[in-house]
Parts: C-alpha cells; sequence; structure tokens
C-alpha cells in the first residue's frame, strides 16, 4: 500500500519541533504532525513569517525563533524551548538552504555545512536529554539526494575557504546530515527509547532552489511540472520517517518513483560514503570542536 498522510496516526500528546516551517517542506510537515494533533513550535528564522505560517495551520502550534547561521541564536531557541517544555517527542531538522553563492555564518563556517549540518548538530545536542526519556521520541533529519553529487566530506577544507563550489559545498553539507544520522543512532541504540531516522524530499517545488545558477533554474522550471512534485508530496518521506510505527532507527527514506525524484515515501539507500563508520565519527568529533556541543549519549566502540 503507498503511504499518505492518511497513515499518520493520531498525534495528540505529543511534542514536535519543526525547523524552517514556515514555508515548504517544514511547513507541510508542521500542518500535518498538528492537524493529527501534535503541538507543533515553528523553529524559524523570521518569525513574522513563522507567526504568518502559524495562522494558517488548524491545531496547537507555537513559534521560536532559530537562526541556524548562528550558534548564539542556536542556543537561546534550545534554551527557550527548555523552558518551556519539559520533553519534546519529535524533533525534525528540516531546514536548509541551497547553492548559495559563499557566504558564512556568524561564525565563520561556509554558510551552507553551517547551516545544513553544524546548526542542526548543535541544536540536537542541546535538547537530545529532552527526548531521551520519551518512549517513542525521534530526530528526522532531512538529506537530499544531492548527498551523491560531487559529495565528500573535506576534512582538509571543511569551509571552503581555497575554492569553492556551491553544488559540492551543498552536496558536503547533506552528506554530513546522513553521517550525523547514522553515527547518532548507533550513540541512541543503547538507550532504547529515542531513535535517528533520515529522509529526502526527492525534487519538491519549493522556495530551496532560489539559488540554483539560472543555467539550471530556467530549464528546471519549464520541466518542473513533469521532474517534480508539490511540497506537501515531498514533506510524505519526513512525515513517514516521523510518525509510521513501523520504521526503525538509522533508516532513510525518499519517493519511490524514478530515481527517488518524486511518488510515496519509501526505504531508501543512500551512497558508500554515508556509511563509512571512520568518516561519521571523524565528522561527529569535528562537529563537536566546532560547535562546543558536547551529546548526552557516548560513542560506540566499531565490532572487533
Amino acid at each position: 500500500m503507498k503511504w499518505t498522510e492518511q497513515q499518520i496516526p493520531r498525534q495528540d500528546g505529543r511534542v514536535a519541533v519543526v525547523t524552517g516551517a514556515n514555508t515548504g517542506l517544514g511547513f507541510e510537515t508542521a500542518r500535518q504532525l498538528a492537524e493529527h494533533g501534535a503541538s507543533v513550535v515553528l523553529a524559524v528564522r523570521d518569525t513574522a513569517k513563522g507567526q504568518q505560517a502559524a495562522a494558517r495551520i488548524n491545531g496547537d502550534v507555537s513559534v521560536r525563533e532559530l537562526d541556524l547561521s548562528s550558534l548564539e541564536s542556536v542556543r537561546a531557541a534550545a534554551a527557550g524551548l527548555r523552558a518551556d517544555h519539559p520533553k519534546i517527542d519529535l524533533l525534525i531538522n528540516n531546514a536548509g538552504v541551497m547553492y548559495t553563492p559563499r557566504q558564512t555564518t556568524r561564525e565563520g563556517f561556509e554558510l551552507q555545512f553551517g547551516t545544513n549540518h553544524l546548526g542542526h548538530f548543535a541544536f540536537t545536542g542541546l535538547l537530545l536529554d529532552l527526548l531521551l526519556p520519551v518512549p517513542g521520541s525521534r530526530v528526522v533529519t532531512v538529506s537530499s539526494t544531492g548527498h551523491r553529487i560531487r559529495a565528500a566530506i573535506h576534512f582538509d577544507d571543511l569551509q571552503w575557504e581555497r575554492s569553492y563550489s556551491r553544488i559540492g559545498a551543498y552536496g558536503q553539507s547533506k552528506l554530513a546530515n546522513l553521517m550525523f544520522t547514522y553515527e547518532l543512532q548507533r550513540r541512541l541504540a543503547a538507550h532504547g527509547t529515542t531513535v535517528a531516522v533520515a529522509a529526502h524530499p526527492g525534487i519538491s517545488n519549493t522556495e530551496l532552489v532560489r539559488n540554483t545558477p539560472a543555467l539550471v533554474r530556467r530549464p528546471v522550471a519549464w520541466l518542473a511540472p513533469m521532474l517534480t512534485q508539490s511540497a506537501a508530496a515531498g514533506a510524505l518521506p519526513t512525515l513517514r520517517a516521523a510518525a509510521d510505527p513501523s520504521v526503525l532507527g538509522g533508516q532513510y527514506y525518499g519517493p519511490d518513483g524514478l530515481n527517488e525524484a518524486r511518488g510515496h515515501p519509501k526505504p531508501a539507500t543512500s551512497s558508500a560514503d554515508s556509511y563509512d563508520l571512520t568518516l561519521q565519527q571523524r565528522l561527529w568529533a569535528v562537529s563537536e570542536d566546532l560547535t562546543g556541543v558536547r551529546f548526552p549519549v557516548g560513542r560506540v566502540a566499531a565490532a572487533a
């Protein structure tokens, strides 16, 4: 059976935090969770737009300022959530930037790596102890098929200071999202409550593509009806990862159509690099050093 929003169980009593929830995939994810009974926090950079989005959702919705390109903002948002919520059931790391000209975060990190990976890494680490005691709690991180395109973790130049490729930098950040999920799941497994899951939306028609080079954007816009799906459809893999009772920690969900571009959500596989245990652990250590955030779950020794 094709999985749709009709299969989302009731979410009454659950607290869900969705980053980047004022538009696109994040909005559709938040809307469905709220309409199925969850108390949803829209964690957004622009709170005015967040309030406008909240007004369009039927359910218990609040807005929290979160700028993932600033670790100060990440810490403030996490502190505010901790003050307001004794527990969190779902943390959905959805926000992101794509194909931006070279820019840096407040701390000087390359913008795509700093926002898409490091910001979410820090946010998750600062909130994780609110999820750990909660049965069925999940951390869902949104990656992309872009994790396969010119993608590698450039440990010798993580911030792209020597040369810059907006496509390569995006690929690095989305590969990092998957490595983070897999290593986090390994650490969570010993606790037996919270799980980490990843998802990707295929090719969805959202504002995320606004920085795509014009040479690519124009033909994609012309072919969009044949190549892309709506934001509502693109959110389904995230929603399945968040709400389907059959989901297992460490799984990755994406559309079931040709090249995983569109369709109904199903388990997917990611690139060989994403499963490399040594690279995952090295990225984790670097991410801790760069953000200053330590997780309340320790490293698991590799099997002999």
